[in-house]
C-alpha cells in the first residue's frame, strides 16, 4: 500500500497551501482531489492582506501582484446614484494591499510551488472512506488505498473527510438563494473596482474579473424566498437593469453560472485524532468582505509548522490542539462579522434599508471608516494571546501577536523578516547569540540582528508570530520544553 507521512485530501487554496508549508519543512506529503483536473472557474476573487503575507512567506505569490488590481474598492449606488466608495488600501506598504485576483490563478501559483517543492496534485483520486488506528491512518480511494501518519481535510464544505470522520457542521443558512455568474459584458462602468447597487427587491453587484480580459465580470444578485430562479443567466439579465437601472449593458459569452444559498457553519472540533480539518471543511461563512479564502491561507499555514514538528517527532501530537485553540476562535469571529454585514446589505424592511441607504452606508466615505475597514478585512490584527502558546501580559508585542515585517540584519546583510521565515523560526537577537538552545527545533531557525536596539531576545514562529520574547536563554529552553512536550509523539 501506498504510504505517505500527510495525506492532504483537496487541491484548493487550503489544501495547497498546507502541502506547501509541510514540504518547507521537508515532510513528505500527497495531495489527493477527486476533480479530473485543476478548476477553471472561481468562487473567491479577492486576497486580502494575510492571505498575500502568506502565500509570500510560502514562496508562492509569484506574479500575482503584477497581474491583480491592488487596493481593491466598491461603489454603492442606489440605482444610477453613488452612495459611497469602500476602499480596501495598503497596509505596511504596496506588498500587503488587497488583491483582486481568482481563486483559480491563486491556485494555480500554488501549484507551481508546491511542484517547485518536490509535491504534485493527484487528480481524479476520491476518497471514500478513512480508517484510524493509533499508529496512522488508513485512507481508502476508488483506485487503491493509502496510509499516512496524518490525514487533513481541506476539502471543502460539503467535506468527506469531515463527514467520514463524525465532525458535527452545525449551523443555519443565512439567505435563500444567490445567482452568480462570469460573463463577458460590453458596458460603460469603471474596471477599476467593483460596483454594488441596492434596491429594495434585493441586490447587485458586478466585479471585474482579472483574467487577461478587458470585459470579463462576475454578476452576482440575490433571490427572495419563494422565487423560482429558473435560468441563471436569464434571471441576472432581467435583475440587471431593474435593480441597476442600467440598460446599456450587453452580456456576451458566459464562462459559468451558479446558484448557491449561504450557509453559516462552524465544526464541533477541528482535530479528531490523527484527522484534521483546514478552512471550508471547518468553516463556511457568507462571501461578504472575501474572508473565506484568507481564512483558509491562514489556517493552512498555522497548522503546517506544528504538524511539521509533530510528524519529524520533535514535539508531542498535543501540540496540534493548539491549532484548534488559536483558529476556531478566529472562524467564530469571521461568522459573526459576514453575518452582521449580509444582514445590513440585505435591510430587510423599509426602516432597515433606510438606516443602510441614508445612515450607515454614506459613513464608509469617511477616511477613517475606510482605514478601519481595510484594517479589519486585512486579518492582520489576528492574534493569539488567549491561546496556550500566547501571553496577555508584558509590552508589545506580546507571545501570539503577529510581528510585522521588520527590517533586520541576516548573513548576508540587511534583509526583512517575513522573507526569511519561509518555513523557518527566526531568533531575533544581537549578533553572536548561540542557536544551541534552539536544537528541539532541528535546522529549520535562522539567527536575525534587529535592524533598531531591543532589550530582549524574540523567538518567532514561521507563521511570523510571537512564541517567546525574554532575556534569558534558559527561560527560552524552558518554554521550549513546555510548548513542544519534550519532543514525546503520541
Amino acid at each position: 500500500m501506498e504510504t505517505t507521512s500527510v495525506l492532504v485530501v483537496g487541491a484548493g487554496p487550503a489544501g495547497l497551501a498546507l502541502a506547501c508549508g509541510l514540504r518547507q519543512h521537508g515532510i513528505t506529503v500527497r495531495v489527493i482531489d477527486q476533480a479530473a483536473g485543476p478548476a477553471s472557474t472561481s468562487r473567491a476573487n479577492i486576497l486580502h492582506a494575510r492571505g498575500v503575507e502568506v502565500l509570500n512567506r510560502l514562496g508562492a505569490l509569484g506574479d500575482l501582484p503584477d497581474r491583480a488590481l491592488h487596493a481593491v474598492r466598491m461603489t454603492l449606488h442606489v440605482g444610477e446614484k453613488p452612495l459611497a466608495e469602500v476602499s480596501f488600501g495598503q497596509i505596511e506598504g504596496n506588498q500587503l494591499s488587497a488583491l483582486l485576483v481568482s481563486q483559480a490563478e491563486v491556485e494555480a501559483v500554488l501549484r507551481e510551488r508546491l511542484g517547485e517543492l518536490g509535491g504534485t496534485v493527484e487528480w481524479g483520486r476520491e476518497l471514500t472512506d478513512l480508517d484510524q488506528r493509533p499508529e496512522g491512518v488508513t485512507a481508502k480511494l476508488r483506485d487503491g488505498g493509502l496510509s499516512a501518519d496524518y490525514v487533513v481535510g481541506c476539502d471543502g464544505a460539503h467535506s468527506t473527510v469531515r463527514k467520514l470522520s463524525g465532525i458535527g457542521f452545525p449551523g443555519v443558512p443565512l439567505v435563500d438563494q444567490w445567482l452568480l455568474a462570469d460573463v463577458r459584458a460590453d458596458w460603460v462602468l469603471d474596471r477599476t473596482g467593483s460596483s454594488g447597487w441596492f434596491h429594495r427587491d434585493g441586490l447587485f453587484f458586478a466585479m471585474p474579473m482579472r483574467n487577461g480580459a478587458d470585459d470579463a465580470w462576475r454578476l452576482m444578485a440575490d433571490v427572495r424566498p419563494g422565487t423560482d430562479s429558473g435560468d441563471v443567466l436569464d434571471q441576472l439579465q432581467k435583475l440587471l437593469p431593474e435593480r441597476t437601472g442600467r440598460t446599456d449593458a450587453k452580456i456576451g459569452d458566459v464562462a459559468w453560472t451558479s446558484a448557491f444559498r449561504i450557509h453559516r457553519r462552524l465544526a464541533d472540533r477541528y482535530r479528531d485524532g490523527r484527522v484534521l480539518l483546514v478552512g471550508d471543511a471547518a468553516h463556511i461563512h457568507s462571501p461578504f468582505g472575501g474572508q473565506g479564502m484568507n481564512t483558509g491561507i491562514g489556517d493552512a499555514e498555522n497548522l503546517a509548522w506544528k504538524l511539521a514538528l509533530v510528524a519529524e517527532s520533535r514535539a508531542d501530537s498535543a501540540l496540534l490542539d493548539t491549532y484548534q485553540a488559536e483558529r476556531r476562535p478566529l472562524a467564530e469571529d469571521v461568522l459573526r462579522s459576514t453575518t452582521a454585514n449580509t444582514k445590513l446589505m440585505l435591510a430587510d424592511g423599509a426602516v432597515a434599508r433606510f438606516a443602510r441607504d441614508r445612515l450607515i452606508t454614506p459613513l464608509a466615505n469617511l477616511a477613517m471608516v475606510q482605514r478601519r475597514a481595510t484594517w479589519l478585512a486585512s486579518q492582520l490584527w489576528v492574534d493569539y494571546r488567549k491561546g496556550p502558546l500566547g501571553s496577555r501580559r508584558g509590552p508589545r508585542p506580546r507571545p501570539g501577536d503577529r510581528v510585522p515585517d521588520l527590517a533586520c540584519r541576516g548573513d548576508r546583510g540587511p534583509t526583512r523578516l517575513h522573507s526569511e521565515l519561509g518555513g523557518k523560526w527566526a531568533l531575533l537577537a544581537p549578533p553572536g547569540t548561540s542557536l544551541e538552545v534552539l536544537a528541539p527545533l532541528g535546522e529549520h531557525v535562522v539567527r536575525l540582528a534587529p535592524d533598531r536596539p531591543q532589550r530582549d531576545v524574540w523567538l518567532i514562529r514561521p507563521d511570523a508570530h510571537l512564541a517567546w520574547r525574554g532575556t534569558e536563554l534558559r527561560s527560552l529552553a524552558r518554554w521550549l520544553d513546555n510548548a513542544l512536550g519534550n519532543g514525546r509523539t503520541t
